[in-house]
């Protein structure tokens, strides 16, 4: 009975992955379907302004904002700073000032060897052999994938420090998560972050006076998708796979982000696809495989998660070990 329970939950933590890479590499096409006609504080206002009304109304019928201690809600309240409205903001502006999609993704997908280098040994991870070398092959496979886009870019070389902010940004929130002792419901963790993201950039949207009220459907549309599958999915998949798999195997599927991103770029803006971006895609499957294939024997996590209690769902509920 416990190896079926197990291969179970091998297959939900697969699929979750793949989900996960597919929604958060939504988030950068998103982004530039969103600010091709409004700006991005628009954009972005409508996307999370609402969605936290929503979170929070739920969360507190729930009673669950309700028992949460002080000291996690300011710490969740910094992880949201970082996550929700450092990293968007940054992604949102990168493709704002004309990074392509996937050059934003790929400087993103070099996050796992800086976690791994540079956060690692202050949380006590310990990447083995095998997963460096995946690891370096990740970061060669995304620069096949999106070194054509650089060719002949017309962006000024300060914009591609906007993606570089939001990457650390996203390292600096999952250092900080980590920290924490007790963990939350991800759903709790979820409307904190919103909420937070919110509040931030509804004062900078009601200070450029980016309040307005677009009359098109397709802003709409793509309002509802980028609050429910990059917002709302794809950060649920995140935190939920961080402790499922851990940060290594989880920031290794950042990899598997660019060249996907790059394919939906080329499908929806005609961004460059060469055979670079071919040999990319492969050369990062290889290296997600790796990292993953070469974590601990007989467990999913590459390193010890910080808390005793077992992977709660995005909606709260314990997952199954």
């Amino acid at each position: 009975m416990s190896k079926q329970v197990g291969i179970v939950s091998r297959v939900t933590t697969i699929a979750a992955s793949v989900v996960f890479v597919l929604a958060w590499g939504s988030g950068f096409i998103a982004a530039k379907v969103g600010t091709l006609d409004e700006s991005m504080w628009t954009v972005l206002f409508w996307r999370y302004v609402p969605l936290a009304v929503v979170l929070v109304a739920i969360a507190w019928a729930r009673g669950d904002l309700r028992n949460i201690r002080g000291s996690d809600l300011r710490q969740q309240s910094i992880v949201g700073a970082f996550s929700q409205f450092g990293y968007v903001v940054f992604v949102y502006a990168s493709v704002a000032v004309g990074v392509t999609s996937g050059t934003t993704a790929l400087v993103d997908a070099v996050q796992p060897l800086v976690v791994a280098t540079l956060v690692g040994p202050l949380l006590g991870i310990r990447v083995r052999g095998m997963q460096w070398v995946g690891l370096a092959l990740g970061a060669v496979g995304v620069i096949f994938v999106v070194s054509s886009q650089l060719e002949g870019a017309a962006t000024s070389p300060l914009a591609y420090s906007l993606p570089v902010l939001a990457m650390l940004s996203l390292i600096a929130a999952t250092f900080v998560e980590r920290r924490q002792s007790t963990p939350l419901p991800v759903f709790t963790i979820l409307t904190v972050h919103v909420a937070v993201a919110a509040l931030g950039i509804g004062l900078v949207a009601l200070a450029t006076g980016s309040v307005t009220v677009p009359s098109e459907a397709s802003f709409w549309v793509t309002i509802a998708f980028t609050a429910l599958v990059p917002a709302l999915l794809a950060y649920a998949l995140y935190w939920w796979l961080i402790r499922r798999i851990g940060i290594t195997s989880l920031n290794a599927l950042l990899f598997a982000v660019a060249p996907t991103t790059a394919v939906a770029g080329t499908v929806a803006f005609g961004e460059a696809f060469t055979w670079l971006t071919a040999v990319g895609f492969v050369v990062s499957a290889v290296a997600v495989a790796l990292v993953i294939r070469f974590d601990r024997p007989g467990s999913l996590r590459s390193e010890p998660v910080l808390h005793d209690e077992p992977a709660v769902g995005v909606l709260g509920t314990k997952a199954v070990q």
